[in-house]
């Protein structure tokens, strides 16, 4: 909306926080963004690729303009050889002509941030319950002969698949997110079960969590829950709140002593906000992306941080939530983050692979 008066100003040096807003090249905010001027650009971003090699083009058009070329010659020079068949030698292209462009600060290195504590990182392992692994089996057994029929490659089969997986990942979070019902009964997931070991602990000793999902409705179950076993209220950011109530929710819980729990939508909540008065981190259930699931754990592990903070991964073992974990867990950096980011490369999956990654 400021677009016209911002380009009116002349400006020595432009700087932008949260870059990987400007990661999609054709949205209107990222089209406002780049029509300003100035000798010195700047971006700044704890994630510049969250799924695709091409974020990373669009956030250099904005400070270095023309230097990687058009978005088509980076796609065939660079983003299909690297993603689609892992190329290493235009890996190493790629990382040797942006390098002299990237100064990159990690929060662990005690040279730049002296007193900065320590994240901790705990994987809790859990099973399924009866009920879940009852779900589960029919769900994986009906579908899987859906998927057979479809060639490897047809888009209905990829939709298919994504479809699959968001079905499992549900029932491994709470049956009664995936059959949409009213029973909070934590005895019913073992995620929610070890949910509530963890929060009995963390209000023992008196501090303060956040926990982060994907999905709203269960932010829904898990904030009944809470309320149901401990009496307490916790608040629930998601994309429906509106950016005055979210601004009051992060200086609530900051400041109010009795404001113990803040469960956020990864989504709503994963980037931007200043959350320290919470040191323990919990996820509920894991987005398919390290960078994402790093840069929600960071609203707690920042600078004003005075405590160590300790982070739970909830992980249903024995599941396809363990085999992909184990997957992703040696993708963290930032240029196999850019191979098989996200889901997409599941719907790839010949049907054997696939069967492989999701029975029990």
């Amino acid at each position: 909306r400021d677009i016209a008066k911002f380009q009116k100003i002349k400006w020595a040096t432009i700087i932008i926080d949260e870059a990987q807003n400007i990661k999609n090249p054709t949205t209107e905010q990222t089209k406002a963004i780049k029509k300003l001027k100035a000798p010195v650009k700047i971006a700044m971003s704890g994630t510049p690729v969250e799924n695709r090699l091409s974020e990373y083009w669009s956030i250099f058009d904005f400070t270095n303009k023309g230097y990687l070329g058009s978005l088509k010659y980076f796609k065939k020079e660079f983003s299909a050889p690297i993603e689609k068949y892992g190329d290493e030698k235009q890996l190493n292209k790629f990382k040797k002509i942006t390098s002299p462009f990237i100064l990159r600060r990690l929060k662990t290195d005690k040279t730049i941030i002296s007193d900065l504590p320590d994240k901790i990182e705990n994987n809790k392992y859990v099973s399924l319950t009866k009920e879940q692994t009852a779900i589960y089996k029919n769900v994986v057994d009906n579908m899987m002969n859906d998927v057979a029929t479809l060639e490897k490659g047809d888009i209905k089969r990829a939709g298919l698949v994504f479809k699959l997986m968001t079905a499992l990942k549900q029932i491994c979070n709470h049956p009664s997110q995936f059959l949409k019902k009213e029973d909070f009964n934590p005895n019913l997931s073992g995620k929610a079960t070890m949910l509530l070991n963890i929060l009995q602990s963390i209000y023992e000793s008196n501090e303060k969590v956040l926990i982060f999902t994907q999905y709203r409705e269960m932010g829904e179950i898990i904030k009944e829950m809470i309320e149901d076993n401990f009496g307490r209220q916790a608040q629930f950011l998601h994309g429906g709140v509106s950016r005055k109530k979210r601004d009051q929710m992060v200086e609530d819980f900051q400041n109010k002593n009795n404001v113990k729990t803040f469960i956020l939508s990864i989504k709503a909540g994963g980037t931007g906000l200043n959350l320290t008065e919470a040191n323990h981190v919990i996820h509920y259930d894991l987005w398919w992306n390290p960078a994402v699931e790093t840069q929600a754990t960071d609203r707690a592990f920042r600078i004003g941080q005075k405590k160590n903070v300790m982070v739970y991964r909830l992980i249903t073992k024995d599941t396809f939530e363990e085999k992909i974990d184990e997957m992703l867990q040696d993708k963290k950096d930032l240029a196999n983050l850019t191979v098989s980011a996200g889901e997409k490369w599941i719907g790839n999956l010949s049907n054997n692979e696939l069967s492989e990654l999701i029975n029990i």
